[in-house]
């Protein structure tokens, strides 16, 4: 999954900015749903605020699996590269 994600074009920097958002967005649907709804009480904005507040742990967890996955993908490269250098050493000097 974390793969096709990346392959879309998803990075760990966009997840872990969205769960920034999330954290001040969650702020934000606390405040409004106090203000909007002010006969629902305090309840229900806790309930908003929370929900909107759950988002920023899995969006943290998903930059960092998205950020393993790019230094992974980032080692390989760099062996490769080295492999393909070495053999073209050997190749000249034979």
């Amino acid at each position: 999954m974390i793969k096709k994600l990346h392959d879309i074009g998803l990075r760990s920097e966009h997840a872990y900015t969205a769960a920034v958002i999330s954290i001040g967005l969650s702020v934000v649907t606390w405040s409004a749903s106090l203000r909007v709804e002010p006969g629902s009480g305090l309840d229900r904005a806790d309930r908003w605020g929370i929900f909107v507040g759950e988002w920023a742990p899995t969006l943290f967890g998903l930059g960092v699996a998205l950020s393993h996955y790019e230094q992974e993908e980032g080692t390989l490269m760099g062996k490769a590269h080295a492999d393909g250098e070495r053999r073209r050493q050997m190749a000249g000097t034979a």
